[in-house]
């Protein structure tokens, strides 16, 4: 085995879901696809970035689990949530947009499951 065979292609997150079908849709109306699914699992995707969504939930676990998107444009992902009224329809939270001592600009969201993602674009060097 060359060295070539070692290297990693890709790695995905597990994401859990309390309600299964809330969440493809929930994750639908964000804007990533559902590339394959069956009742436990799902394969989604947004451009070159994907996670699996499993249909499995305990409240400890997804209450602490997180998740960052790196994006061109974090004001446009934030723009694109409120005019789509993301917050109202799923009942969950979207905080404002913030520049961070770390070098990014970003903003959290928590899915109906309570799972957060953070979603930013980078400043440059911090």
């Amino acid at each position: 085995m060359t060295s070539g065979d070692l290297q990693a292609v890709e790695i995905k997150a597990f994401v859990p879901a309390q309600d299964f079908v809330l969440s493809l849709r929930f994750y639908q109306t964000l804007g990533f696809t559902i590339e394959w699914s069956s009742d436990e699992l799902a394969y989604i995707r947004h451009g070159d970035t994907s996670f699996l969504l499993q249909n499995f939930f305990v409240k400890e676990h997804a209450h602490n689990f997180q998740m960052h998107i790196l994006v061109k444009s974090a004001d446009e992902w934030h723009r694109r949530f409120e005019s789509l009224g993301i917050a109202e329809e799923f009942g969950i939270a979207i905080s404002d947009l913030q520049d961070r001592p770390w070098g990014m600009r970003d903003f959290t969201l928590v899915d109906p499951s309570g799972v957060l993602w953070r979603i930013g674009h980078s400043l440059g060097a911090p």
